[in-house]
């Protein structure tokens, strides 16, 4: 059975990523920061991590960037996980007695609109993730506090759901890397992530991609990343994917000659992304 570490407790998106990509009953192993989550791989706890990298809301989790190459991590899949929010209290709790609201950061955010129709006086608790919030109200069992979490933490923790889609975008979804020490065979594979740095010089950023398009390679996503400890030096990290390997083994022998530091994060199957995959 494969141990799986991922950030957050049962009832977590991070969990629900790990079950819909495996086709196979896991091991999840919960951890409580993503360091935590390399450091299991790093150190052989487990074989294989799920991380999420970015969000349709809140935009790219660039820490997450760092930790891969700190780690020597390799992406070996990819999954799209539609996130939808829910409100969430212990049984016999009503709308009107909710004056606490506790979830994740992001998950705050994410249902920012719908808590300041409903909800603009209640006193926001940042700091745990979603099913963390779920658990701590399933426990402490508060009469004036709610939860936002998942549907399955719901379940879990024997909560009552208020309200269901609260998210501001109803297209909100979240994008998960599965990480291990080892890269995939590159046979059969259409995507890849990789990092890379350029000159200061004009154009030099243009060449990389120019070099991409003219072989028929499709750049999905760019991101650049502050390199700590050199003021406006950037690493760039893209998603590129192709229908024909030949084209892309062609293009990264090209790039070569004109990016430094280089490095091929993963070579992977493309993930799908359906909204209606809840």
């Amino acid at each position: 059975m494969k141990r799986i570490a991922v950030q957050g407790i049962a009832g977590s998106f991070h969990e629900d990523a790990a079950l819909k990509y495996f086709d196979e009953e896991i091991e999840v192993v919960e951890c409580k920061s993503f360091t935590s989550v390399c450091e299991m791989i790093d150190k052989d706890k487990v074989e294989i991590a799920v991380m999420a990298i970015e969000n349709s809301i809140a935009g790219s989790l660039l820490k997450n960037y760092q930790l891969i190459r700190d780690y020597h991590l390799r992406i070996i899949g990819e999954i799209y996980i539609h996130i939808q929010m829910n409100l969430m209290v212990s049984h016999g709790v009503k709308p009107k007695d909710i004056k606490e609201i506790y979830s994740h950061p992001i998950a705050l955010q994410q249902s920012i609109e719908f808590i300041e129709k409903y909800y603009s006086n209640a006193r926001l608790h940042e700091g745990m993730d979603t099913a963390a919030s779920a658990k701590f109200i399933s426990e402490e069992i508060p009469k004036d506090a709610a939860a936002i979490a998942n549907l399955r933490s719901a379940k879990l923790y024997g909560l009552e759901v208020l309200e269901t889609g609260i998210e501001t975008n109803k297209k909100n979804y979240t994008r998960f890397l599965i990480l291990s020490k080892h890269g995939n065979d590159t046979k059969d594979t259409n995507k890849a992530s990789l990092c890379f740095e350029v000159g200061h010089f004009h154009g030099a950023l243009a060449r990389v991609l120019n070099t991409l398009a003219k072989n028929k390679i499709n750049l999905t996503k760019i991101q650049s990343v502050p390199i700590i400890g050199k003021p406006k030096e950037y690493t760039f990290h893209v998603d590129i994917e192709w229908s024909n390997f030949e084209n892309y083994d062609k293009a990264i022998h090209e790039i070569l000659k004109g990016a430094s530091s280089l490095s091929i994060l993963g070579e992977y199957v493309r993930g799908e992304l359906n909204i209606d995959n809840e």
